[in-house]
């Protein structure tokens, strides 16, 4: 060959010759400088064969069948690991396409590589060890039309949680405590966590899907801007006018009703794009929840979590006198922030509607305090513990006015 063997492999004819030269070559005794001529040229052939003459990967079903034959299985031995008979049969006739679980569990049992039996290019998707997707409620979600009914769906759970993180940003998206790191969750002990982190991840993906008018500033969350928004209260529309606010500011607002076993009324925490996400379940369609659940959410943003870095807060705020430790730090924190911002503590102090919490006290206070009365109601009614008063004042807010 009269070319430099360090260069690339380009032609048919090139090749040709690069193979009639190594042919001449193995007839040789190589010295070392025709042995160093002779590799290059096996480097250089097998690129070029490697972009010009792909090997396709085996069939998926023919991969089942071989590994079948090799160990001595039956249909019926696959029956456990694909699913009922008519399934092993339309997977091996090829009417049924190979789900993720269906893949996993043909890795695991039958030592088949993953990346056979993946028809499309890409690898088998990673999840933690001891995630479980058959424990996602998805036939709920399918109910309530956060995704549509597809058949076989009981085959194809994690294709449809993989769709939804993918959504959320991808897998780390996935707030920390729900991996086992970072701080912990303060919820019911009944809680369905596997139900609880959908409610998150199809929220977040919600979020990543708002038009905001700027990008969320670091340190905008200020008792101030608190105060500020806790009068947006006294409006007929005022959770619409919060949350065009909080648009406004670079952070996002998701009302979305709690799925079963969750017990959560809301939840802070950010998304992939660096934006600041509050969850509301509105479980509690009291105007005076609604408010101090918005304001107590923020307040774990502006405080606790200004940065993001995959935190999360999740609160059911039926807990907000039993949680202990350094969790109880950080409400009593986010508590207080958001009692403040509703009613200044230099109004409360000294308006007479502590002692005497009369009708005509409350629309006092909240006229001084700029806010909506049922606030007012609720902050009394929550310290006496004594939710029989001023049910007069018990005004809702209709979660549908956010879709």
């Amino acid at each position: 060959m009269n070319k430099e063997i360090t260069q690339p492999i380009l032609s048919e004819q090139e090749y040709s010759d690069a193979l009639a030269r190594i042919e001449f070559l193995m007839d040789l005794e190589l010295t070392p400088e025709l042995d160093e001529e002779f590799n290059e040229l096996v480097d250089q052939i097998e690129v070029y064969e490697d972009r010009h003459f792909p090997i396709e990967k085996p069939d998926p079903i023919e991969a089942i069948k071989f590994r079948m034959d090799q160990s001595g299985l039956t249909r019926k031995d696959l029956e456990p690991i694909i699913g009922s008979r008519s399934k092993v049969s339309e997977v091996l006739s090829g009417k049924r396409e190979l789900t993720l679980k269906m893949i996993r569990a043909l890795n695991k049992h039958l030592k088949i590589p993953a990346e056979i039996l993946i028809r499309n290019e890409g690898d088998l998707p990673e999840v933690p060890a001891d995630f479980e997707f058959d424990r996602f409620p998805i036939m709920e979600i399918v109910k309530r039309g956060w995704i549509k009914k597809i058949p076989d769906i009981k085959d194809k759970y994690e294709e449809i949680i993989q769709g939804l993180i993918s959504q959320a940003g991808g897998w780390v998206a996935i707030p920390k405590p729900f991996l086992r790191q970072g701080r912990g969750l303060r919820m019911n002990e009944n809680t369905d966590k596997y139900a609880l982190l959908l409610w998150c991840i199809y929220v977040l993906g919600k979020a990543r899907n708002i038009i905001l008018t700027t990008t969320y500033k670091k340190g905008t969350i200020t008792p101030h801007f608190l105060r500020e928004l806790a009068k947006l209260s006294c409006f007929e529309n005022g959770p619409l006018l919060a949350r065009e606010k909080l648009a406004n500011h670079g952070i996002a607002l998701v009302v979305e009703k709690n799925l079963p076993k969750t017990y959560l009324d809301g939840a802070a925490f950010w998304t992939v794009d660096n934006t600041p996400v509050v969850g509301m379940t509105i479980r509690y369609d009291r105007i005076d929840n609604f408010w101090f659940c918005l304001l107590h959410e923020l307040g774990h943003i502006g405080r606790h979590m200004p940065d993001g870095n995959g935190e999360v807060f999740i609160d059911d705020l039926d807990l907000r006198n039993l949680t202990k430790g350094q969790a109880s730090k950080y409400e009593h924190e986010a508590d207080q922030w958001a009692k403040e911002a509703l009613i200044p503590s230099s109004l409360w102090n000294k308006h007479p509607v502590k002692n005497q919490p009369s009708e005509k006290n409350v629309l006092s206070l909240a006229e001084k305090a700029s806010i909506h009365p049922s606030i007012v109601a609720g902050r009394i009614r929550h310290e006496k513990k004594n939710y029989k008063l001023l049910t007069q004042f018990m005004d809702r807010v209709n979660p549908e006015i956010f879709d």
